[in-house]
């Protein structure tokens, strides 16, 4: 048992394992609350508390006057799954929907959303910790500066309630949980700098590159791509330009290249160059991050993690009950904007 759970949790979690694997079968009964207590030398109430747990996961049923039986009849077509995002968009959609497909009619998938907010997190995780057999989250937070930060100390603090054998980290860091679990993620820093390398015959040919980079958005960017940007630009020599956002009436000069992260900075900067009848990758190169259907209708360059193989290899682990750490592809989509 985990020592650092609580009690109830870990005798809950112990009983549903044997339930599981049938070594307690459908029908048995289980031990009194006094027999329970005794056995693993807990009070009465955390004897209760365990098994309401397993009453609300449907593994015993409360019989007025008789007691608690096993009400699990084997293994169940579906498992269901928690599945927190930070940010409703079309990218973290196309993860989720892979994710659905790939686990199929094995699994029950409900999603939820906490718009980067460290309350709403919480709030969504207790209030569903028992009710799912796995939890997959993306961890995408703002700091009290609206800047953005992987993890808060409470967040971290109410991820550690999940049983690590539940646990999924999506898209983003997982160095900083201890513990035997599951993670498909990014390296913003290292992803940027791989993907700008691909990019580089056609970047070096600009003057100079521009990087819309705002640092007061509702879904704040991760800093790590800043740091990447940076760090490529200065290896290879190229001038190179950081602004908070594409502003109205901007001055395009002659062979300039813009990496812009935020979506609407990418329609304002597409706008501004049409009216001035400026050819996109001719007179103005564009680049923006994370891949659409829009994106590639307009054939803009993109930089981008590979969405799909993200929600399809976190299910793909899940189903194979596999525990390991994995990269997510990224890389660069060449295109006619550069």
């Amino acid at each position: 048992m985990d020592s650092g759970s609580p009690k109830f949790i870990q005798v809950a979690d112990f009983l549903a394992t044997e339930i599981l694997n049938g070594k307690i079968k459908n029908g048995q009964q289980m031990p009194s609350i006094n027999e329970l207590s005794t056995q693993n030398s807990i009070s009465r109430d955390t004897a209760e508390k365990a098994y309401k747990i397993l009453r609300d996961q449907k593994l015993i049923v409360s019989v007025m006057g008789s007691g608690n039986f096993v009400s699990y009849a084997g293994p169940k077509a579906k498992f269901d799954v928690f599945f927190l995002i930070n940010k409703p968009c079309t990218y973290k959609m196309e993860a989720y929907n892979a994710f659905v497909d790939t686990v199929g009619s094995k699994g029950h998938v409900n999603m939820y959303i906490y718009y980067c907010d460290e309350q709403l997190f919480i709030n969504a995780l207790k209030k569903n910790i028992h009710n799912y057999n796995y939890f997959v989250i993306m961890p995408h937070f703002r700091n009290s500066r609206k800047t953005h930060i992987n993890y808060t100390n409470r967040v971290l603090k109410a991820i550690e309630t999940i049983p690590k054998d539940k646990l999924l980290i999506l898209d983003n860091s997982y160095s900083e949980i201890s513990g035997n679990f599951t993670a498909v993620y990014q390296d913003f820093k290292e992803d940027i700098i791989y993907a700008l390398t691909k990019a580089f015959a056609k970047l070096k040919k600009y003057k100079k590159i521009i990087l819309v980079f705002s640092t007061q958005t509702l879904f704040p960017i991760p800093v790590g791509l800043l740091h990447g940007f940076k760090e490529f630009c200065q290896k290879h020599s190229l001038d190179f330009e950081i602004i908070e956002e594409v502003t109205n009436n901007l001055e395009f000069k002659t062979k300039e290249a813009y990496i812009v992260i935020d979506d609407n900075d990418l329609v304002h900067l597409v706008q501004q160059i049409k009216e001035k009848k400026l050819r996109i990758g001719t007179d103005v190169g564009v680049i923006s991050y994370n891949e659409t259907p829009l994106k590639a209708l307009l054939d803009i360059c993109v930089l981008s993690s590979d969405f799909k193989a993200m929600g399809q290899k976190a299910a793909e682990l899940i189903l194979s009950n596999k525990k390991e750490f994995f990269k997510n592809p990224f890389g660069y989509i060449e295109r006619s904007s550069l």
